[in-house]
């Protein structure tokens, strides 16, 4: 099955790039931001970086001077690049994804950054466009969470992801009830999810290609369970675009509903995280 991701354009520094800016500025003049999981920054970190985990950003937005320039980091690029499409959504102007995250810091290979066949919209999207992307992230989070549970040694997690898979099905047939409800369509699920896949998958990755991005350690599942919170983030944010179109309205509050979903999803897969090492 190929799927489309969602990504949004967001600056973009590189290790390199960001060692000389920091040289370059005093450190007054910014910040560094690591979206990874505690566990994570005690193990090591870029001098000078706050941490606010991915699940806990949207709670700790008054901690993030929106006035100047944020670097975000996570362990690969991909945690990061999704902090970055939401904070850019809440008015973070400023806010830069360090691509490769903590590992290229290091000197490792990790995920490029380069991906402008992926990127679907180019700044505000409406809440039905939202909504359509939506479905199509949700479509590839089933799908990933399926590739991964015969590859998982690990007990815990493959439950884990034996539920999150099933809840993904859930959240896009309340999705086509909402697309409905904000459109006034009388779309059937058949006919929507033809639509959604016809103008978001074309041109997109399989599963596979889509992790082979990130290059992880199959060994490690902490790097699986670091794709799988990219991708969740994803929807979060997707759904906070499409509720803020929405705000005030019984649709505004399922959207708020579903994104509080995704949310807790990361908080899972956060705490499974933290049990895999």
């Amino acid at each position: 099955m190929r799927w489309r991701p969602f990504f949004t354009p967001v600056k973009t520094f590189n290790s390199e790039k960001t060692r000389d800016y920091m040289a370059s500025h005093e450190p007054s003049a910014y910040s560094i931001l690591d979206v990874r999981q505690p566990r994570e920054y005690e193990a090591g970190h870029i001098p000078g970086a706050s941490l606010i985990p991915l699940p806990e950003i949207d709670e700790r937005l008054r901690e993030i001077d929106a006035e100047k320039p944020v670097i975000v980091y996570c362990a690969s690029g991909g945690r990061s690049r999704a902090a970055v499409q939401f904070l850019c959504g809440k008015g973070f102007d400023n806010a830069v994804n360090m691509s490769g995250g903590f590992k290229a810091w290091e000197g490792e290979a990790a995920f490029d950054d380069g991906l402008p066949d992926l990127k679907l919209f180019n700044g505000d999207v409406t809440a039905e466009e939202a909504l359509m992307a939506v479905y199509s992230v949700e479509i590839g989070m089933e799908d990933f969470y399926k590739t991964m549970i015969p590859k998982l040694n690990h007990p815990k997690a493959r439950s884990l992801f034996e539920t999150l898979a099933g809840i993904e099905i859930s959240h896009r047939e309340r999705i086509v009830q909402e697309y409905r409800n904000v459109t006034g369509e009388a779309a059937k699920s058949a006919a929507f999810e033809k639509k959604a896949v016809e103008s978001v998958v074309e041109g997109g990755l399989t599963t596979e290609e889509y992790i082979n991005l990130f290059k992880p350690d199959w060994n490690h599942l902490s790097d699986i369970v670091d794709i799988a919170m990219s991708i969740e983030a994803q929807a979060y944010d997707l759904y906070m675009r499409a509720a803020d179109g929405y705000a005030g309205t019984q649709s505004g509050a399922s959207l708020l509903k579903m994104a509080d979903e995704e949310r807790n999803h990361m908080v899972r897969l956060g705490k499974l995280f933290d049990e895999a090492e």
